[in-house]
């Protein structure tokens, strides 16, 4: 789990409710008209934007990635890649089949090779998981980052309905305290769901999508190297281009056995 969103997010408002318990009382800045008016207003405009199904997905897909750390590095697809091309080449693709593959990008590519798909289906059917992969994940920044500048907007509109409830009934002083909440809270609640989720969420996204493009790119190469019976040596020597150059196999270590 990656737990600096959670504690990244936490901390954010923690440090809000600590300075408002600091300066007064935390229910002063409770507002319920000013909280419907955010987060009513900001859903309200993203499903314009956007399908109901999209934000839905997209935001299951932010919190799940923003809370969770993906442990796939390409120099593990790499290790795996080398023990399955050793496996497809002494004893044949279908032995593919009882081998317990650890990493589930390369699923899906070994069950085509077991299968007996041609190299260029292999390589469409990746491609388009690869594209579609990429693109939820585009989709679900574009889709918080749609939240992100809605918020601060509805949070102006409460902050407009609030003044204008305050002029209209000025001559009654009660009714002043109210109103000026309205308009005062909702920027407050505007800017804390921009700030501290919704912006943050799309950028943590938007890194996750080089990482995941690299990787869905190196298990396409991986499956196809491993269904032409390319020699493991000459797979690993292919496929570390994907690697940092100080990750990559010197050539002692390869020569290390002779």
């Amino acid at each position: 789990m990656d737990i600096a969103t959670p504690i990244g997010i936490s901390a954010g408002f923690v440090i809000v409710i600590i300075a408002i318990m600091l300066g007064g009382d935390i229910m002063t800045f409770v507002d319920l008209p000013s909280i419907f008016i955010v987060l009513g207003g900001t859903v309200c405009a993203t499903v314009i934007r956007f399908t109901f199904d999209s934000v839905m997905g997209a935001l299951k897909l932010g919190i799940s990635l923003a809370m969770n750390i993906d442990k796939t590095s390409p120099k593990d697809l790499i290790e795996e890649a080398i023990e399955l091309s050793n496996i497809n080449r002494l004893k044949g693709p279908i032995a593919l089949e009882n081998v317990q593959v650890r990493n589930s990008l390369l699923t899906k590519g070994v069950q085509l090779i077991v299968d007996g798909f041609a190299e260029e289906v292999i390589r469409d059917v990746m491609h388009g998981e690869r594209d579609r992969s990429v693109e939820r994940l585009e989709e679900g920044v574009k889709i918080m980052r749609a939240i992100g500048d809605a918020a601060p907007a509805f949070g102006m509109i409460g902050t407009l309905v609030g003044l204008v409830k305050m002029l209209a009934t000025m001559d009654d002083p009660s009714t002043i305290g109210p109103s000026m909440a309205i308009a005062l809270l909702t920027t407050l609640y505007g800017a804390l769901v921009s700030n501290v989720i919704a912006l943050p969420i799309a950028d943590k996204l938007e890194s996750k999508i080089s990482q995941e493009y690299l990787n869905r790119s190196l298990v396409i190469d991986i499956m196809v190297g491993i269904s032409r019976r390319h020699n493991p040596d000459m797979l690993r020597d292919q496929l570390e281009v994907y690697l940092d150059p100080s990750k990559r196999r010197s050539a002692d270590d390869g020569d290390g056995d002779g």
